[in-house]
């Protein structure tokens, strides 16, 4: 994600999670991340959510 509109393009699939508690993109540190809080159940599907709308994503712990 490189900016709000990205952002936005997330949003409705990440709000749409009820595993996930909480959820906060950085856009603007040079490493563009997104940080979820959730269930451990619900790391496959943030991936997915992501996927659907065109964005790669992996776990980092």
């Amino acid at each position: 994600m490189k900016c709000a509109g990205c952002v936005a393009t997330v949003t409705p699939g990440l709000n749409a999670l009820k595993e996930v508690e909480s959820w906060k993109a950085d856009v603007s540190g040079a490493e563009k991340t997104l940080s979820v809080e959730a269930e451990e159940t619900a790391v496959p599907k943030v991936i997915a959510a992501l996927e659907k709308v065109g964005f790669k994503a992996e776990r980092i712990l």
